[in-house]
C-alpha cells in the first residue's frame, strides 16, 4: 500500500501540531503583526483557539478573519524549532453552535490558570472568540532565515537584582543551624 504525499503532508501537519503546546500564527489577509505564539487543540482536523477577550491571548493585528487564511507554522516540543508551516483556513466558530462547543469542551480543560474556570464557557461566548484553522494545502518550505521579531510591548518586567544584604542574611541562618546542630561551617 502506498501512501500518497496528500495524505503524508496531512499526518505530518497533524502529527506536529498535535505535539506542539504552541503554534506560530499570521492571518494572510493584511496582517500588519508578526506571527504570534498561541496556545491551541487539534480537534476533528484543524487547531482550535481561543482569544481576543479579557485574559485571554490577543489576536489583534494577525489578521485572522472568518473566511480568510493564514500562516501556521509548527515548533518542535522538544528542540523548539520550527518543524513544518502550513497554510490554514481560518474559520470563526458562532458561540452555542455545536461546532462551538465541541472545540470549547476541549478547549476549557486546556486553560491553565483560568480566573473564573466555572464560567469560562458563558464569558467565551459573550467576550471571545474561538477559532478553527483547518489546513488548506501542502505544508510550504521552512525559511532560510531567522524570522526573529522584537517582541510587542508589555508591562511584564524581568527580574530585578537581589538586594545587596540578601546573601548575608540567608548565610547567617543557615550557618546558625548548623552550629546548633554541632556541625562544622564551612
Amino acid at each position: 500500500m502506498t501512501q500518497t504525499p496528500a495524505l503524508m503532508d496531512r499526518a505530518l501537519i497533524e502529527e506536529a501540531t498535535k505535539k506542539s503546546g504552541l503554534i506560530w500564527v499570521r492571518g494572510s489577509d493584511g496582517a500588519v503583526a508578526p506571527a504570534r505564539p498561541l496556545w491551541h487543540l487539534w480537534l476533528d482536523g484543524a487547531a482550535c483557539l481561543v482569544g481576543d477577550g479579557p485574559g485571554e491571548q490577543p489576536f489583534t493585528g494577525l489578521g485572522l478573519t472568518d473566511g480568510g487564511t493564514a500562516e501556521v507554522t509548527v515548533r518542535s516540543k522538544d528542540k523548539g524549532g520550527r518543524l513544518v508551516s502550513w497554510p490554514a483556513r481560518v474559520t470563526e466558530l458562532a458561540p452555542g453552535g455545536e461546532g462551538w462547543q465541541a472545540a470549547v469542551d476541549e478547549l476549557k480543560g486546556k486553560r491553565l490558570n483560568a480566573p473564573d474556570a466555572e464560567q469560562i464557557t458563558d464569558r467565551w461566548a459573550r467576550e471571545c472568540r474561538v477559532l478553527r484553522l483547518e489546513p488548506a494545502g501542502a505544508p510550504g518550505g521552512l525559511p532560510d532565515g531567522s524570522l526573529a521579531a522584537v517582541p510587542p510591548q508589555s508591562p511584564a518586567t524581568t527580574r530585578r537584582p537581589i538586594p545587596a544584604a540578601l546573601p548575608k542574611l540567608l548565610g547567617r541562618g543557615l550557618l546558625g543551624r548548623r552550629r546548633r546542630r554541632g556541625g562544622a561551617a564551612e
